[in-house]
């Protein structure tokens, strides 16, 4: 059992290719802080979820938003870090650990994510990549037969993986002020979530 502390507002953020499993080691992550730090609340914010209720709306950029999504386009980086700032500026309160699922998805949207961290404090932040290859990614998306996964929507997130994520990505390895993990997503979740507590200075 861990034992059980009152740590600093830590901020973590997971990336890497669709289907790697970031948003299930997010949430597990988030529970382990529940677990060793219950006094602290936590503020996970899931890019993904955030779009997906977005363009159920009806204003016009809703609807441009839309289509992009029904016809596999790329979301603009404002309209990506609106999604996440929003929900940071109307709910953050100062004293939670900070969760971002799925940001950043360009090389820009990284930078207003840097700023974020500096505002607020955050001392040294841990970016986690979940590192799958491009044929496992495929594999899994295909697996889990979801109507968005076909195989030329597959096609285009993989290569809008190399040129516009790995480019954020970039940003933060060996940048000095993060803590950036290198994690082998294809493993068992829970093979890939002690690795990651495991590398966590907490």
């Amino acid at each position: 059992m861990n034992t059980k502390k009152h740590i600093k507002p830590q901020a973590l953020i997971f990336v890497g290719r669709s289907g790697c499993g970031k948003g299930t080691q997010a949430e597990l992550v988030c529970e382990y802080l529940k677990e060793i730090d219950s006094k602290r609340d936590q503020l996970y914010i899931q890019t993904g979820a955030e779009f997906r209720e977005f363009i159920k709306g009806n204003n016009y950029t809703q609807k441009l938003s839309k289509k992009a999504y029904d016809t596999g386009g790329l979301q603009p980086e404002f309209l990506a870090a609106s999604m996440w700032l929003n929900v940071l500026v109307k709910r953050y309160k100062g004293d939670e650990h900070l969760i971002f699922d799925g940001t950043p998805r360009k090389y820009h949207e990284a930078g207003t994510l840097d700023s974020v961290f500096k505002f607020y404090g955050f001392g040294k932040p841990y970016v986690i990549n979940v590192n799958i290859s491009g044929v496992e990614s495929k594999r899994r998306l295909l697996a889990r037969k979801r109507i968005d996964d076909t195989e030329n929507e597959i096609k285009k997130r993989l290569e809008w993986y190399e040129t516009d994520v790995v480019p954020a990505i970039n940003f933060y390895r060996d940048n000095s002020n993060y803590h950036f993990l290198e994690i082998d997503g294809e493993r068992t979740p829970a093979e890939i979530h002690k690795d990651i507590i495991g590398r966590l200075h907490l």
